[in-house]
């Protein structure tokens, strides 16, 4: 209820169903996104807000918007303290006191406008030797220009020495003297935690929004669904029917290297895709997080989760095309070992593509590291160099490199038992544990390690959000 008073208050709700998107390319209008801004810092529900030029960068129809939008805040009670920057007459005069400073930084005016600016206009013209305002002049412009360096060195005055000597400055003082005074029955400010929420509590409203980020954003998730549908069908009919080829050995390459680079294409895709989305939104996350909302790792935890059944969805829709286009053999126990490797192949790219966003300071970095990791990820995967002829020095890249794990998992799950005979006569598991070092009773842990692989880039990716920030100020 507050959240959607706050909304009504900044003319929001029209755009309660909106995305946000980026600046200037799409979702919100700047005007909308600085109103949303003030919004976001509302609901802590503050005592007194401090603004920076909040019509920096707006237009005149958009300026009058948001200090529409901050006067309707002051008249419910809020302190608002903001910078402006040439004001036009109607935003200048929204304002209900001034504190003007000189370049010097020392005190000029402080004090009320008054109704039109009266109490301003009353006070400089008082002073010897200014310029009287003309009729329709901007107050604001008329004020600048009166107290400039360049009027105080011809005039021959100190506009803060004078403010010294008023009666204002003496009312100022005396009123300041008083407010600093607390009441005899007050204490000091304690909070016994840091966040206003429990730590689960936290991660079910992240895990709220981050479901609604999810299912509004269509470009992202609408777009990765498409290009796996595309990359399912154009992998199951290029490799048609290849599953169940297993009278040569090159029949075996085959397989292995449909499974190779299929593997490849569709976690690339998913890293690369996810690296915009969430560079967009850590930098949301380090506001909020600046305001206390909530911890890093309950976001971090959202974030993740958000993502496992949208990879699961993706793993039926590439799962299923391919394993029957390609036509491996259809049994429980292959088929679930096929989605379950593909399954969490998809979540640690998808989660190694974050990790790379928290680690590095925008997403064309983050794209240059990855790009390098899957350089190495290739040649050790075990395809191009299998295990036992990758010189001993560098076997132990084998043994980390998570496309190994996948491809031995679905090479061993796949043909890791199959006993038919190639035409060299050996069976097609002898040859997959001679060559690629393949053996099917591992499977179970061929399994742990590559869910190991996907819970290590989760944990990186909550550490580099909780640790490392590249914010600029």
């Amino acid at each position: 209820m507050f959240v959607e008073d706050v909304m009504e208050l900044l003319e929001l709700t029209s755009l309660q169903d909106a995305h946000v998107g980026l600046a200037e390319v799409n979702g919100l209008s700047n005007e909308q996104r600085r109103r949303l801004t003030i919004a976001v810092e509302l609901v802590a529900n503050p005592s007194i807000i401090f603004m920076d030029e909040p019509t920096s960068g707006l237009d005149a129809r958009g300026a009058a918007i948001v200090m529409r939008t901050v006067r309707n805040l002051v008249n419910t009670g809020k302190t608002i303290v903001c910078t402006i920057h040439q004001p036009s007459i109607d935003i200048f005069e929204t304002f209900d006191e001034l504190f003007l400073l000189n370049r010097g930084g020392e005190e000029i005016y402080v004090g009320p406008l008054g109704s039109h600016s009266s109490e301003l206009i009353k006070y400089f013209e008082g002073i010897e030797c200014v310029n009287r305002i003309k009729d329709g002049h901007n107050p604001a412009t008329w004020m600048l220009e009166v107290t400039s360096t360049v009027q105080e060195q011809m005039l021959g005055v100190d506009f803060s020495e004078i403010y010294k000597r008023s009666e204002l400055y003496q009312r100022n003082k005396a009123l300041v003297e008083d407010l600093s005074r607390a009441p005899a029955s007050s204490s000091d400010l304690l909070f016994p935690k840091k966040f206003p929420q429990a730590l689960l509590k936290q991660c079910l409203i992240c895990l709220w929004k981050q479901n609604l980020l999810y299912w509004r954003n269509i470009h992202y998730i609408g777009g990765r669904f498409f290009v796996t549908t595309v990359i399912a069908l154009l992998f199951g009919t290029v490799f048609w029917n290849l599953g169940m080829k297993r009278t040569k050995a090159q029949d075996l390459f085959n397989s292995m290297g449909s499974i190779y680079s299929s593997v490849l294409m569709l976690g690339v895709q998913n890293a690369s895709g996810i690296q915009p989305v969430v560079t967009m939104e850590r930098i949301v996350f380090y506001r909020e997080r600046a305001s206390g909302m909530y911890s890093p790792i309950p976001y971090a935890i959202a974030q993740v989760a958000i993502e496992l059944p949208y990879v699961f969805v993706q793993t039926l829709i590439y799962g299923v095309l391919v394993y029957t286009m390609m036509g491996f053999e259809w049994t429980v126990a292959k088929f679930f070992w096929y989605l379950f490797f593909m399954y969490f192949t998809l979540l640690y790219f998808t989660f190694f593509g974050m990790t790379t966003v928290g680690f590095t300071p925008n997403a064309g970095i983050a794209a240059i590291l990855s790009n390098a990791i899957y350089g190495f990820w290739n040649l050790f995967s075990g395809f191009l160099i299998p295990v036992y002829r990758i010189p001993i020095w560098w076997r132990w890249y084998y043994w980390i490199c998570p496309v190994a794990w996948t491809l031995y998992g679905l090479g061993a799950s796949q043909f890791g038992d199959v006993e038919g005979k190639l035409d060299t006569g050996e069976t097609v598991a002898e040859f997959m544990r001679s060559y690629y070092g393949f053996k099917h009773e591992y499977l179970e842990v061929i399994a742990t390690a590559t869910m190991a692989c996907s819970v290590a880039f989760a944990f990186l990716f909550g550490f580099s959000l909780k640790y490392i920030n590249f914010q600029k100020r």
